[in-house]
Parts: structure tokens; sequence; C-alpha cells
């Protein structure tokens, strides 16, 4: 194990930021690069080596964090590694990128701040590449059996290298113009250099994954037609049907998607254009939506000069302890100051929008709101609480409702949905079409990262066992798991 006495003799330290003022100017990453180095061994050594570890069902997909945080306290990083990947196909994205229901579950949480597992787990595998310790690996031969993997999310590409490593041909089909999914176009850049989406890419390419991007299965390709071509599909396409807000102005020039406007900013820094068409640039800017994708609308509004930068959200403000509904080793819901809300802005709990005023041009200027409260159990908008705020700019991130039914994917391939509208499928991850497998948000739902790389994964060995009729491939969960879900 790492130190016995580590709890004891370090506290927690997490990755330094650059300062707002400078890391405002650019597009990297919000972290000072190399910060992590000098304190993730003593970090590593807080780990307990419990007897029953908790962030093992914490982390939907097992990692197995005692043993990768001895080997970074001991700076063994390639065994690190080693042990990392052994349950993790891309852990440079959850590293990054994951909310850490693991540090949730952590046993020294209970009554500590909990081991920077997120952080050790960034530092592995940062080291791991700097060292050339991230190979292809190929498969030693081939089945002859095809895949076709729909969507180049974290799923999809899980599935797709689980697949290619256990010796099948898989080509991975995105309707985008690059691969990567919502890694790719709707992760700002500053939580995520694309960078390391290329290199895992190459790695994919190496090993034998083909990626097919430019098309999209159900409007530039049939499903069925797909279906025919190969001996199995994966779909990983994602829940993309984002919720919209139906109250009057709604049609107003300046009310977008927020998967409208952060692509857009993501190709600007793929060299797509030299400026968004949807711009924050001296407005003031709206941000309906208090999750993730809101406060990747906000940090995004700061770099492109907002006048001002406002987030609406419906619900309460969250506590900053466990709620005693929410006791360890659960996943909280707590109030989170993200790095984009460090930047600046305004947060506004319990408020619900009822209309927006534009002018005579049809451009939105105002944003109309009320605030709300819960009243035996539902919530109610307050007399007398009725306000407008400026609204130039309104980005809507209000969650999303399911998979994408406009493009015939669904029908064509003839898929049952569950009753909360994703695509159905059993303990294999196949739907009611043999030979047709969904993982990720297609068929959970929008959901975490980690889900999406477990699913895939877990698909993969569905798949890979409808093939050949047996599979060595590791399944971290099963569909009906509802264990600390998150």
């Amino acid at each position: 194990m790492a130190d016995p006495k580590g709890f004891l003799n370090h506290g927690r330290e997490v990755a330094k930021s650059r300062p707002v003022d400078v890391r405002l100017k650019d597009w990297n990453e919000v972290y000072v690069p190399g910060s992590l180095l000098p304190i993730i061994s003593k970090q590593a050594s807080r780990c307990m080596d419990c007897g029953i570890p908790f962030c093992h069902n914490g982390c939907p997909l097992g990692n197995l964090i005692p043993e990768w945080n001895d080997y970074a306290y001991r700076e063994d990083w390639a065994a690190a590694s080693e042990r990392l990947h052994a349950t993790n196909n891309f852990p440079e994205f959850t590293g990054r990128l994951c909310p850490a229901p693991c540090e949730s579950a952590c046993v020294l949480g209970i009554n500590q701040p909990a081991v920077t597992i997120k952080n050790v787990e960034v530092s592995i595998i940062d080291k791991a590449w700097d060292g050339g310790d991230v190979a292809p690996q190929a498969p030693e031969r081939l089945s002859g059996k095809t895949v076709a993997v729909i969507g180049s999310g974290p799923a999809g590409l899980a599935a797709a290298q689980q697949l290619t490593r256990a010796g099948h041909t898989v080509a991975v089909y995105e309707r985008a113009d690059r691969v990567g999914g919502l890694l790719r176009y709707g992760i700002p850049e500053f939580k995520m250099e694309k960078r390391h989406i290329n290199r895992r890419i190459e790695q994919m390419r190496a090993e034998g994954t083909r990626f097919r991007t430019g098309i999209e299965i159900g409007r530039d390709l049939k499903a069925t037609d797909l279906k025919k071509r190969y001996d199995a599909v994966v779909i990983a396409a994602g829940a993309t049907t984002a919720r919209d807000l139906p109250v009057p102005g709604r049609e107003l020039n300046g009310i977008h998607q927020a998967m409208e406007y952060l692509p857009l900013a993501n190709k600007v820094q793929e060299g797509d254009f030299v400026a968004p068409p949807i711009t924050a640039e001296g407005k003031h800017v709206v941000v309906i939506g208090g999750g993730d994708t809101g406060a990747d609308c906000v940090g995004t509004a700061h770099r492109q000069g907002a006048a001002s930068v406002t987030q609406l959200e419906i619900m309460p403000k969250p506590g900053e302890d466990r709620a005693p509904n929410q006791p360890w080793p659960t996943f909280p819901m707590l109030y989170k100051v993200t790095s984009a809300h460090e930047e600046g802005g305004e947060r506004v709990y319990s408020v619900s929008t009822t209309h927006f005023e534009g002018d005579e041009d049809g451009n939105v200027q105002w944003l109309h709101l009320v605030e709300v409260e819960f009243v035996d159990g539902k919530l109610t908008q307050k007399p007398g609480t009725e306000r407008k705020i400026p609204a130039q700019l309104v980005t809507l991130a209000m969650g999303f409702t399911g998979t994408d039914r406009e493009n015939g994917l669904v029908d064509q391939f003839g898929l049952d949905l569950d009753e909360r509208g994703n695509i159905a499928r059993d303990a294999d991850f196949q739907t009611n079409v043999p030979g047709v497998f969904v993982a990720g948000d297609a068929g959970r739902g929008q959901s975490l990262i980690v889900w999406a790389i477990a699913e895939g994964r877990s698909a993969a060995r569905g798949c890979d066992r409808f093939l050949t009729g047996a599979s060595d491939l590791p399944a971290p969960i099963r569909p009906t798991d509802r264990s600390l879900m998150v």
C-alpha cells in the first residue's frame, strides 16, 4: 500500500490554476502545466488501501484506484499506467472531465478531504504519454468478423478499441467532420485540449480501427444498408436531442441551444473559422441551465469578451455539505465552483424564464424571469418577483431528452425504445434487433463520460460474444446497474 501515515501527514492539494486574467486571453487548459508532479506522490500516499475500497464502487469503470495510487506514490509510472489502463481506455479524458464520483466514495472522505483521485489519474496518464508507455495494442490475429460503430464519442471509441483489440475489423462512423463526438465539439478547449483526442485516435488507427467521418447513418447511409455490410453494429450515437424552452419569444434571433453555440467556438480552435458565427463579444449573455454544459457556455462567453454573463438555474442553490438524504458513499449534489465560475459572471438560482423580449429587428434584448419555490412538492411561481435582465445572447443548456429520432436511424433499424425514450437493450447491451448493440447516452440517457466508457466496454463484450460465442473482454457494468448511479 501507499504510506500508512500518508493521510495523517499530508493534506489534500489539487492542481493549480493559471491566473484568471491570464487564462482568459487564450483557450489553453486552465491548469498550470506540471503543477501536479511535485505533489502527486504525497497525494497518492494519502490513499489508505482500505479493506473495502468504496472508490471501486463509486467508479462505474471499477478503476483499481488503490493499486495505481500505490504505484504513483512509488513513482513507478509504467506500472501505474498499466493498472490504470486495465479498466479505462481513456484516462486522460476522465482525469480531466469526470466529476469524480470515486472521490465522493473515498473512505477517507468520511471525515477528511478525500484523496485527489482524479489528479493522480491524470498525472499517471500524462507521465505515461511523455514516457512512451502508451503504445498501440494491435491484435495477434483477426477474427474475420466486421463491426460498425455509430458515433465517435467516449462510448463509441471505447467499444471500437475493445473490439479491434479482440481481432474484429471495426469501422467508426461519425457524422461530424472530425472524430470525437462531444469530446471534440461539446467540450471547450480550456477544459480539454484536443491534442489528447488526436493522439488516442492515432493509437487506434495504428491498432487497426478505421474511421469514416462526415457520414450520418440514417441520412447519408441507410441503417439497413449498414447492417448488411457488417456482422454487427454498435450504436453509440449519444442523446443529442436537446431540451427546448417553449416560451413566448423563443423564435427571436440570438437564442441558441448550447450545442449550437459551443461547437462553433471549438471550430475556431480547429482553424475552421477566424471568428465564430455565434459570438458573445460585447453582449449581455444569459445561460439557462446550471449544469456542466452551462458552465462550459459561461467560460466560452468570458473568452469571447462578453459584456456580462448570467447563469440561471430553476432549482434551489445546492448546499456545500452533504444533505441527509445523500449520505456517503453516494454522489452528492453540492454547490460547485468550476473554473468558468471563478472567471466571473453571476449565478441565479430558483428562477424560471417566462418570456423573451426583442427589438424591432427580431433580435433578443431582454429575458423576463420569475422566482420559483417548491410548494407541496411542485415548483410554483412567487407572485411579485417578476423582473427582466438584459440578454443579447441566450444559450439553452437544459440537458437532453434522447437520441436523434429525425435522422431515421431508430426507425430504419426498427429499434424498440424504453419507457424513458432511450434505445432498449438486454443484459448484453443488445437491442431487439439481433446483432445491433447500443452503448452510452443513446441507451442510458444523458450521463457522465465515465459511464459512457464503461458502457462502451460492456457493449463490446456483448458484441464480441455475439460474434464468437464467448468473450474475454471485461464488462464493468450491466444496463440494469443502479448502485451508486450518478
